[in-house]
Order: structure tokens, then sequence, then C-alpha cells
């Protein structure tokens, strides 16, 4: 046996191994075979779901071919670190990253020099105020008024959200208002116009995309939040070490919803890593993304905010297993509510040193765990009608 310098993962990691048993051109104990099944056992999980087929499949190969199918599992570390820094990025103030989302472009519209949804609904709101006799109100109050919560009900919360840096300020006539409206409106283009120009510079480089994060972000502090977790992720002197390029969601915009979502699916298409950030509530559109990674056979990190949702990811919701559509093999996703966790375990992944474990909880029932997060990455069953039903079909 050999521990091979070019393979997916150090096989001195596999559990059992001993210096011993390298170059050996025989069997030479008990220890020795078992860390060989071991091998093939995780080596037939990760790559064929199931060890009868990964046997199947190694039995002819000789060690050149061996050594060729394991290199061509590898990520290609040297090329990733040899590409040199990505285009640069517009910066965007984290306090103003809110400004580009969708709620707030469909609130300030695309022309700087037209009136926007949100400032007529303003005015509309304080003109009737002044009739009622009122004196200063706060931006906040205009919103949360009768004018806007009987006619524009629908859109109440967009205008709040789009309002957010203005809401606890007063006013006490037109002009006021309109000046503090026009604070927050060139804040927003500014905001957008980078975040456009960054979405440019993402889809030029596409083809090289490492990593794409994937979130849901609803209100102000959900931008910074995740402004700040990506930053925290990606600073990390290794990831930096070798380049790795990754979409960060509060730095791009699309110039409409239809097109960020096929942008966000290309993106996820194209990355090497998805990496899902878990919020207070969950989305259609992040839920989709990692169940398209993970269709795709991709690797899949969850970050979760707390321990209770790190398990309820990791045993309970469904997305944390999904099967990879081309070759039937149960993919799992990584699942932590560390930050430093993400930066090891991506580490880990474009450096080729991922570290694995066997669990078998029954009798032919095995799941290959990654051994950071003791996650549940690769598994297969023990329920030999389902098994046979499964694989017979799949590929039919």
């Amino acid at each position: 046996m050999q521990t091979p310098e070019k393979h997916p993962y150090p096989v001195n990691n596999v559990p059992g191994y001993k210096t011993d048993f390298i170059e050996k051109k025989a069997i030479i104990s008990l220890e020795h075979l078992k860390w060989g099944l071991y091998r093939l056992f995780v080596d037939s999980l990760l790559y064929f779901g199931n060890v009868r087929a990964g046997f199947r499949k190694f039995r002819p190969l000789d060690g050149e071919e061996l050594n060729a199918f394991f290199n061509s599992k590898r990520y290609a570390t040297d090329l990733i670190r040899q590409r040199g820094p990505s285009l640069p990025l517009e910066s965007i103030l984290k306090d103003d990253r809110y400004l580009i989302s969708e709620m707030a472009c469909k609130s300030y519209g695309d022309d700087p020099k037209s009136p926007s949804e949100l400032k007529k609904i303003l005015l509309e709101a304080f003109r009737e105020h002044k009739l009622q006799d009122g004196g200063r109100i706060t931006i906040k109050e205009l919103l949360s008024g009768e004018v806007v919560t009987k006619k524009y009900e629908a859109r109440q919360q967009e205008f709040i959200f789009s309002a957010d840096d203005v809401l606890d300020e007063s006013v006490d006539n037109e002009d006021e208002l309109e000046q503090k409206y026009d604070r927050v409106s060139k804040k927003f283009f500014s905001a957008r116009s980078a975040a456009l120009a960054n979405t440019t510079r993402y889809l030029s480089m596409v083809s090289d995309l490492d990593v794409y994060v994937a979130t849901s972000m609803r209100n102000r502090e959900d931008f910074r939040s995740m402004a700040n977790k990506a930053e925290r992720i990606f600073s990390d002197t290794r990831l930096k070490e070798l380049e790795i390029r990754y979409f960060d969601p509060t730095l791009s915009a699309a110039r409409g919803h239809e097109d960020k979502g096929l942008i966000e699916c290309l993106m996820v298409k194209c990355a090497k890593v998805l990496v899902y950030c878990a919020g207070e509530k969950e989305s259609y559109g992040k839920d989709a993304e990692a169940a398209m990674a993970l269709s795709l056979g991709k690797p899949v990190i969850f970050l979760c905010d707390h321990e209770l949702k790190s398990r309820f990811y990791r045993e309970v919701h469904p997305l944390s297993r999904l099967i990879h559509f081309e070759t039937g093999v149960a993919v799992g996703a990584m699942v932590t509510d560390r930050l430093k966790d993400v930066s090891e375990l991506l580490y880990r992944i474009f450096e080729n040193k991922m570290q694995y474990e066997l669990d078998q909880p029954k009798r032919g029932y095995l799941r290959l765990k990654e051994t950071l997060t003791k996650s549940i990455v690769r598994l297969q069953t023990n329920d030999t009608l389902l098994s046979e039903t499964f694989w017979n079909h799949y590929h039919s």
C-alpha cells in the first residue's frame, strides 16, 4: 500500500494508519487489512455512493490507473494559487449595503432625476399630516401612519426598510423632508452603482469562482452581520495566500430580480464550494441555492448562529443531504456554528486535506463523517430493497 502525494485527502489521517503499512507488498496484520478496507470504504462512499460499486470500479485498476483516478478528484491548488488576485471590487460602506437590496431598488427607482415611489408616498403622507394640523413628525411615523397603512399596505415594510437611515429623524416642512430624502437617495444611487459594477466583475471571473456565499438579508443589521461574517471567514491568512475568489452578497446587485436569479444560478453552477449562512428565518432563494449545489455534488458548508440550529441542520433539515443528480451519490452538507470552522473547512477543501471517519450505527449502514464538524457527508443504507431499487433504476 502507498500514501500517494497527490490524493484528494491525506490517507495517513485515515483511522488506524501506521507507518509500517507503507510499501508492503502483502497484508502484514489484521490492523493492516482493516486500514486498507477502511480506505476502500471511504473512497467508495465519496465517489460511488456505496462500497460494492466502489469495489467493482477499483478492482481492475492498476497502481497507475488508481493514481490517475484519484488525481482527477483533487482541487488544482497550485493553479488556484498561481492565478493571482482577482479584479478589485468597488467599496461600499457596511452601513450602506442594505441599500443594494431589491426592496431599496423598488423604493428609489432607477433614475435619480425622477421622483421615486418612496418620495411620492412620503410627501403624500406629510401633506395629509399637515391637513390634520400636525406638527413635527418622524419619517417612521409618516410611513407607519394611516395614509401608507391604508393605501400602500403591501409595500409598507419595503418603504420602512429603505428609509432606515432617517426613520428616527423628524421634519416640519416639505423642504426639510426632501433634504432628508435626498441624503439617503444619494447614498442609494452611489451604493447601487458600485454594486452593479461589482456584479460585472463577478461575472467576468465566474469561471474561476471558488466560493459562492448564499444568504438572505431582510434588514439593515442582516447586511452588516453578513458583511462582517464574510470578512472574518475570508481574512484567514491561508485563504488569502490561496487567492480564494468568493462572491460576497453584500457587494453585488442586479438590474432586476429576473437577472438576479439568472446570475445567482450561474454562480452556484460555477463555484467550487457553497457556504450557506443561516438566519433567523430561512428563504426559498438560499435554500434553492444550497439544494442546487448539493445536487451538483459540490461541498456545501452550513453556518448557523447557535448550537440548537446547528443540530437542526445537521440532523433534521431535509436539505442537509441530497442526491448528486449525475452520479446518484448521497451528498451531505457540513454544518457548524463557528466562523473559524468555515475558514478551516475551506482551507482543507482547496488544499486537498479533508479528513473523514466512518460510522456504522447498524450492520451494513454506513455514514461517512467529516471529522471537524461530525457532519454526515455520504451514506449507504442497509435497506436492501431501497438500495437495489435505487441503483437499479437511477441509471436506467
